[in-house]
C-alpha cells in the first residue's frame, strides 16, 4: 500500500469529525486521494477540481492550514462538550476517537503532491501532463492544533470561544428561524466614536459586569437619529468578543422567535447580546405585547447568557396618536400601556443631539484623526452649512462632512 492509498483509507475514516467531508474540499480531496488508480481523464479531472477549490479558498499555499481551520470550527460530538466544558464527561472512546481524526487529517494534509503524482497507477501514461498540473504546498497547522496530542489546547480553545459558527463568528441575524453568521460585520470601535462618553460608559458597565456573569439589565439606548446609538452597540461587540461576547440580531417582526432563539443560545458557554434596531411601534400593532412578554411577564425567563439591547428613536416605543388623548375615560390605561414597555428595559440610556460646540467638537476630532489639512475656521463653515443642509447637528452628519471633506468633493 502507498502513501496515496493509505491516506485515502484514513481520511474516509473519520468519525467524530466526519461531517468535515461534507464540506466541497475536504470532499474534493479525499476524491482526488481515492482516484489513483483511476484512468488518467478522470485523475486529472479530480486534480482541477480539488486545486480550484483551493485557489479560491485563498490556501494554495497552505493545504494544512485550511484542513486544520476546518477540523478547528467543526461542530460535533467532542467540540459541542468542549465548548460547555464537559468534554471530559465523553467516553474515553470519543475522546480517542477524536485526538485520532485529528492526526489523521494533519497526516494527509501532509502529504506532498508530488507523492500523488507518484504513486498514481498510470504515472507513465500521464507523461507531459504530470509536469503541467499545478502543486500546492503544504503549509502550517493553525493553532491550537500544531502540536501532537493537542486534544487538551483544542478543548481550552472551545471551552473560550464555542464551537462552529460561533467560534468562527462574532456577529449573526435570526432569519427564517435560523441563527445565521455575517460574514462582513461593521469594524467600528468604541475609540472612534466621538462625545456621548458617559453615556457609553454606563453600557460598557452593563456589558462588562454581564461578561462577568452577573445578572444585568436589558438596555435601552434611545434619542435623536445619528447620535451613535446602534454604533455603540456594534462598537461593544468589536471590543469584547474575545472575552466571550457574541451579537444575534433579531428582526423586529420576529420577536415571537425569541423563545426559541434564546433556547438555542441557553447551553452555549458564551454570553449573547441580543440586538434589536430601530425599536418602536404603532398604537395598532399589537407586537409589543410579545416584547413586553420578552422582557418580564412570559413564563420562559430569559437565560443567564442572554441580554437584549435594542435601540430607538423614541423613548416612548409605542407611538401615540392624539386619538388616544381624546377618550378619558380610558386615558390612564392608555398611557400605562405605553409607558410599561419601555420601562421593562431596566437600563435606559438617551443619546441627544449635539448643540453646535459639541458638534464642532466632533468635528475637530474627526478631521485631527482623518489628518485633514484644512483651516479651521473653512472646516467649521462647512461643516454647519452641512449640518443646515441635512436638518440639523448629529455625528452622523460629522462623519458625513468629514468624508466629503477628505475627498475634496466641494459642497454647494
Amino acid at each position: 500500500m502507498n502513501r496515496t492509498q493509505k491516506a485515502a483509507l484514513l481520511l474516509s475514516s473519520l468519525s467524530v469529525y466526519r461531517s468535515i467531508l461534507d464540506k466541497p474540499l475536504p470532499k474534493a480531496y479525499l476524491e482526488l486521494l481515492c482516484a489513483y488508480n483511476s484512468p488518467t481523464l478522470e485523475f486529472t479531472k479530480k486534480w482541477g477540481e480539488f486545486f480550484s477549490l483551493l485557489c479560491n479558498s485563498g490556501f494554495a499555499d497552505n493545504l494544512m492550514g485550511y484542513m486544520t481551520e476546518v477540523v478547528l470550527f467543526d461542530e460535533n460530538a467532542f467540540t459541542t462538550a468542549a465548548a460547555g466544558h464537559r468534554w471530559k464527561t465523553l467516553p474515553a472512546s470519543v475522546i480517542s476517537a477524536a485526538q485520532r481524526d485529528i492526526d489523521t487529517v494533519k497526516e494527509v494534509a501532509a502529504l506532498p503532491p508530488t507523492q500523488l503524482l507518484a504513486d498514481y497507477t498510470y504515472a507513465t501514461e500521464l507523461g507531459y501532463a504530470a509536469k503541467a498540473l499545478p502543486l500546492w504546498n503544504i503549509g502550517a497547522a493553525a493553532q491550537p492544533l500544531a502540536d501532537d496530542n493537542c486534544i487538551n489546547d483544542i478543548a481550552d480553545y472551545h471551552g473560550k470561544n464555542g464551537c462552529g459558527i460561533f467560534a468562527r463568528h462574532r456577529a449573526f441575524v435570526w432569519r427564517n428561524g435560523r441563527i445565521e453568521p455575517v460574514l462582513h460585520p461593521d469594524e467600528i470601535r468604541l475609540s472612534s466614536l466621538k462625545e456621548y462618553k458617559t453615556q457609553r460608559e454606563t453600557v460598557v458597565s452593563n456589558t462588562k459586569a454581564f461578561l462577568s456573569g452577573i445578572y444585568c439589565n436589558n438596555c435601552l439606548l434611545y434619542g435623536d437619529r445619528g447620535t451613535g446609538k446602534s454604533s455603540t452597540v456594534k462598537a461593544i461587540l468589536n471590543e469584547y468578543y474575545t472575552d466571550g461576547l457574541r451579537m444575534v440580531e433579531m428582526p423586529k417582526e420576529r420577536l415571537c422567535d425569541f423563545p426559541i432563539l434564546a433556547e438555542k443560545l441557553a447551553s452555549l458557554p458564551l454570553r449573547f447580546i441580543i440586538f434589536i434596531d430601530d425599536l418602536s411601534f404603532s398604537g395598532e400593532d399589537k407586537s409589543y405585547a410579545q416584547l413586553k412578554a420578552v422582557l418580564e411577564g412570559s413564563l420562559n425567563s430569559r437565560p443567564d447568557n442572554v441580554l437584549i439591547y435594542a435601540t430607538s428613536n423614541r423613548r416612548h416605543l409605542i407611538r401615540e396618536a392624539v386619538s388616544d388623548r381624546e377618550d378619558d375615560l380610558h386615558l390612564s390605561d392608555s398611557m400605562q400601556e405605553i409607558l410599561s414597555l419601555s420601562d421593562r428595559f431596566g437600563l435606559s440610556v438617551f443619546f441627544g443631539r449635539p448643540d453646535k460646540r459639541e458638534y464642532l467638537e466632533i468635528v475637530r476630532s474627526l478631521a485631527r484623526e482623518h489628518r485633514l489639512n484644512i483651516p479651521e475656521d473653512v472646516l467649521f463653515n462647512g461643516a454647519e452649512q452641512w449640518a443646515i443642509e441635512r436638518g440639523g447637528r448629529s455625528p452622523r452628519c460629522a462623519r458625513q462632512y468629514i468624508s466629503v471633506a477628505e475627498a475634496g468633493i466641494k459642497i454647494s
